[in-house]
């Protein structure tokens, strides 16, 4: 039987990845993706195959407070060759309505 040579992923090829299962989480109270809110300021692909992602929420009183963090850290988790994930929620800067991709502001009636 002819083994497979297993092809590693470049980092930016794991970033292209991570971002799009990110796409794939909604605010709970919204019609877009965390990704055009603009709630992600950092996707991070650090050795070996881990991902740090840094982001925010809309408040700090935001329902989905507990519940987006998770989703986004089982949503990488399912990328094969990940290793580990590390999600990180920051204050700073705070989200406004600017840092929305203008799909996102078009879809909720901000233009």
């Amino acid at each position: 039987m002819a083994r497979e040579k297993h092809k590693m992923k470049t980092e930016e090829q794991i970033k292209q990845e991570v971002i799009e299962k990110i796409k794939t989480v909604f605010d709970p109270e919204l019609p877009v993706n965390i990704w055009e809110l603009g709630l992600i300021y950092e996707v991070n692909v650090v050795p070996i195959n881990n991902v740090q992602i840094i982001m925010t929420l809309t408040a700090p009183s935001c329902p989905a407070a507990q519940s987006l963090p998770h989703e986004v850290d089982q949503k990488i988790r399912e990328i094969e060759g990940i290793n580990d994930v590390f999600v990180e929620i920051t204050w700073s800067p705070a989200w406004t309505k600017d840092l929305m991709s203008e799909e996102a502001k078009l879809e909720l009636g901000f233009l």
